[in-house]
């Protein structure tokens, strides 16, 4: 279905009777991202952008800001490009993150759109995708800084604060995450163990931690 949301230019793109609607719930009408920042932000990468719902909060809120969105389910995707298609500075990759440039497999969790895993194989199937790592993002959209990163990965961030991360991490102003040790155990700590190595604030909103580098 699709309908038109006052503070939006364009329409939003849901399925029916699906975890989109608790989504929107969450980003649009919770605002689980809004909070106060003292500049305008310019290069904003969301991780596990599955519909879009967040991008285009983002966009709405600061409508220079180039977005890059990384989703891996094929379904998401393509609603993800929908939601998207009408905004300037959106880059859309279906693609799943990682520590390294790897292949994947999708895993179902049962939880609806919003509860797709991936994890690392050596196999290349018809089912496999091409992981990304932000290194390697960075690299080909030439992005020297990141000013928000926001990360809902289902478990991934284990992965990816493992190892890999100490060149762009200091580049980031703002993380944006939610951590899913119900989902991958050790979610947490490998986030943590990160973290500390770096001057970072944090805050809680909602399900998300709001890291800030000082």
């Amino acid at each position: 279905m699709s309908f038109k949301h006052k503070e939006f230019k364009h329409p939003i793109f849901l399925r029916n009777n699906s975890s989109d609607i608790p989504t929107f719930g969450q980003i649009l009408i919770d605002r689980d991202y809004d909070f106060e920042i003292d500049f305008t932000p310019n290069i904003i990468i969301d991780l596990g952008a599955n519909i879009g719902l967040a991008a285009l909060y983002f966009k709405n809120k600061f409508p220079t800001a180039n977005i890059v969105c990384v989703e891996p389910e094929q379904s998401n995707f393509k609603l993800l490009q929908m939601n998207t298609s009408q905004y300037d500075n959106v880059v859309c990759l279906n693609n799943g993150i990682w520590n390294k440039n790897t292949n994947l497999i999708i895993e179902d969790s049962k939880s609806g759109f919003w509860g797709f895993m991936v994890r690392e194989t050596t196999e290349i199937t018809a089912n496999s995708i091409q992981a990304i790592s932000i290194n390697e993002i960075m690299s080909q959209l030439n992005i020297e800084f990141i000013d928000i990163l926001k990360i809902d990965i289902e478990g991934s961030e284990k992965e990816l604060f493992e190892t890999n991360y100490e060149e762009w991490m200091p580049k980031v102003k703002i993380i944006i995450i939610e951590l899913h040790d119900r989902m991958r155990a050790g979610s947490a700590k490998s986030f943590f163990k990160a973290l500390v190595q770096y001057n970072f604030s944090l805050t809680m909103r909602g399900e998300n931690i709001i890291c800030i580098m000082n």
